[in-house]
C-alpha cells in the first residue's frame, strides 16, 4: 500500500499541518488493517434432545422394524459454531441413522431465517446409530425418493431441534481458541467385506455369484483376504475459552456402529458412549458445565467391528460399545492434551451439488422382481432376501428419477479441511481425499447432507456383495470418483 503524505503549502501553520499528518497516517493505518482481515475466533456449543416417542420402529436391520419400548440413552443433536469474524459456520452431529436431505435443507432454512447464518455453512449430519426410529420417513417412504414430500411429525421435530440448537450455540458463543490433531486407533476397525474361496458359494439376490461377501462369520474357512483397506485415524478439533476451559469437541472415526443393543431399544451406540466417556475425563480434569463432545462417522460403510479371523466374541448388551467408546474417547483425550491452540483461524465454506445417474434395473431383473412379489411362496429364490430386494428395485424403477442432485460440501478451519459426503461411504474414498487434500490435516464425515444408501468405488463394485447390490446402492458405479474429484476441487478453490 503506498505511503499517504501530508504535502502542505508554506501558509498553512504547524499546528494544522501536524493535524492534517496524524488524520491521514489514522486513515492510512485503517486502510491497512482492513486490506489484512483480521480473525478473532468466536465458539458456542450445544446439546438438543431428540429422542423420539416410545412405539415408533427401530430402523437399520432387515424385517418389519421393533417398537421402540425403552430408552437406553437419549439422543441428541449436537452442535459447535465457530465465528472468525468475517463468517460463521456450524457443524452439527445427530443420532440417527441416516436422515434425508429434506429433513436437514428444512432445519437450514430455519437456521438462516433466525440467525443470518448462510445456509451454505452449515453441516449436518447423521451418526448411524441402528438403534433409532427413521428420519427418513416410515415404512415403504424409507426406500423412496421423497424429496416434494411433506415431512412427518418426527422429521419435523428433528429439524426443528436442529435449528434451535444451533441458535443456541450461537448465542452462547464467546472468545476462543482452537486445536486439531489424530492418532491412530487401529484395533476396533476391521473391513467387512471379504474375498472367499474360488468356488465358495456366494449367491446374491439377482441370480449371480459374489467375489466379496459382507460379514462372512468369524473363522469361516473359506475367508482368503479383507477386500480393502481401513482407516484407523482418529480425528479431533479441541475447541476451549481464552482461559482454557474446555467448550467442545469433535471427533471423527470410521468405525460404521458397534451394536449389541436389543431390538427394542432406543440407543446412541457407540457414537454417544463416546461422548459420556470423554466428557467424563474433562470433567475429572476440570470443573466445567455447558461442554460438548461429539463424534461424527468417517468413511465407514465397509468397515465395522468384527475381527473375523477370530476368534469370535460373547459379549452382553452394550459391553462391546463401552469398550470400543472408552478406548477412542482416551486416544482422543491423552492426543488433544498435546495440540497447539490457535485464535486467529481463517474460516470458510464451499457448497455445490453434483449431478449422479440413478442406477435402474434391467428389464429381466424388473420382470422377475415383479413376478418374485406376486408370488411370494411358489418361486425359488436366489438368495433369501430376494425378496426385499424385488420391492427395493421396482421402487427405484418407479419412485426414483433419472438422475438426482447431491449436497458437496467442504469446510475450512484454519489449515484444516472437513469433507462431507451424503453417503454410506467407503474407507478407500477417504483414505483418497486425505491423501490428495491440499490441506495439512483433512477428515471427511459421511451420512451428512442427506442419505443416499451405500458408495461403493468402482472397483468394489467389480467384487459385487452386499454393499453394492441395486437398493443397497442406488447411483451409478462411478459416483465415488466423481464425488472425490468434486470436494477436491472445493478443497483447492478454499486454498486460493
Amino acid at each position: 500500500m503506498k505511503t499517504l503524505f501530508c504535502n502542505a503549502g508554506p501558509g498553512m501553520n504547524p499546528k494544522s499541518r501536524y493535524i492534517i499528518l496524524l488524520i491521514l497516517m489514522v486513515l492510512q493505518f485503517t486502510a491497512a488493517r482492513a486490506q489484512s482481515k483480521q480473525y478473532v475466533l468466536q465458539a458456542g456449543a450445544s446439546l438438543s434432545n431428540i429422542t423420539p416417542f416410545l412405539e415408533g420402529g427401530i430402523v437399520g436391520n432387515f424385517g418389519v422394524p421393533p417398537q421402540a419400548k425403552y430408552i437406553h440413552d437419549e439422543l441428541f443433536a449436537k452442535s459447535l459454531v465457530l465465528d472468525d469474524g468475517q463468517q460463521q459456520i456450524a457443524i452439527v452431529i445427530v443420532d440417527n441413522l441416516q436422515i434425508s436431505r429434506e429433513v436437514f435443507d428444512y432445519a437450514r432454512q430455519l437456521i438462516q431465517e433466525k440467525t443470518g447464518m448462510k445456509k451454505e455453512n452449515i453441516l449436518l449430519a447423521a451418526t448411524h446409530t441402528h438403534s433409532s426410529v427413521s428420519a427418513s420417513g416410515v415404512d415403504d417412504q424409507r426406500m423412496n425418493f421423497n424429496y416434494a414430500r411433506p415431512l412427518d411429525e418426527y422429521q419435523t421435530f428433528v429439524a426443528k431441534r436442529i435449528a434451535d440448537g444451533v441458535r443456541r450455540a450461537i448465542y452462547q458463543k464467546e472468545p476462543a481458541k482452537i486445536g486439531w490433531g489424530s492418532v491412530q486407533v487401529p484395533q476396533h476397525v476391521f473391513n467387512r467385506r471379504w474375498i472367499m474361496k474360488e468356488g465358495a458359494d456366494v449367491p446374491n439376490p439377482f441370480g449371480g455369484q459374489d467375489k466379496a461377501r459382507m460379514n462372512p462369520g468369524v473363522g469361516n474357512p473359506d475367508l482368503v483376504r479383507p477386500a480393502g483397506p481401513t482407516d484407523p485415524e482418529l480425528y479431533f478439533v479441541s475447541v476451549q475459552a481464552l482461559d482454557g476451559r474446555p467448550i467442545g469437541l469433535l471427533a471423527n472415526y470410521s468405525l460404521h456402529y458397534v451394536g449389541g443393543v436389543p431390538a427394542d431399544h432406543i440407543s446412541s451406540d457407540y457414537f454417544g458412549a463416546f461422548a459420556g466417556y470423554f466428557t467424563k475425563l474433562v470433567e475429572a480434569d476440570k470443573n466445567v458445565a455447558g461442554f460438548v463432545a461429539m463424534m461424527s462417522n468417517g468413511t465407514s460403510g465397509n468397515i465395522n467391528n468384527i475381527n473375523f479371523r477370530g476368534p469370535a466374541e460373547k459379549m452382553s448388551s452394550y459391553q462391546k460399545m463401552q469398550i470400543v467408546a472408552k478406548d477412542v474417547a482416551e486416544a482422543a483425550y491423552k492426543g488433544s492434551k498435546g495440540l497447539t491452540y490457535k485464535t486467529d483461524v481463517k474460516l470458510g465454506a464451499v457448497y455445490s451439488e453434483l449431478n449422479l445417474e440413478v442406477r435402474k434395473p434391467t428389464p429381466a431383473m424388473l420382470a422377475r422382481a415383479k413376478e418374485v412379489l406376486a408370488n411370494p411362496d411358489k418361486m425359488k429364490h436366489y438368495h433369501q432376501q430376494e425378496p426385499t430386494y424385488a420391492k427395493r428395485i421396482i421402487q427405484i424403477q418407479e419412485n426414483w428419477p433419472d438422475k438426482i442432485d447431491v449436497v458437496m460440501q467442504t469446510l475450512q478451519i484454519g489449515d484444516l479441511g472437513i469433507a462431507a459426503i451424503p453417503f454410506e461411504t467407503f474407507a478407500e474414498t477417504g483414505l483418497e481425499i486425505k491423501a490428495k487434500s491440499p490441506f495439512k490435516s483433512t477428515f471427511v464425515i459421511e451420512l451428512a447432507n442427506g442419505s443416499y444408501g451405500y458408495l461403493p468405488t468402482p472397483e468394489q463394485h467389480e467384487l459385487g456383495g452386499y454393499e453394492t447390490w441395486l437398493g443397497t446402492n442406488r447411483v451409478e458405479k462411478q459416483g465415488s470418483a466423481k464425488i472425490t474429484k468434486r470436494l477436491l476441487e472445493q478443497f483447492n478453490q478454499m486454498k486460493k
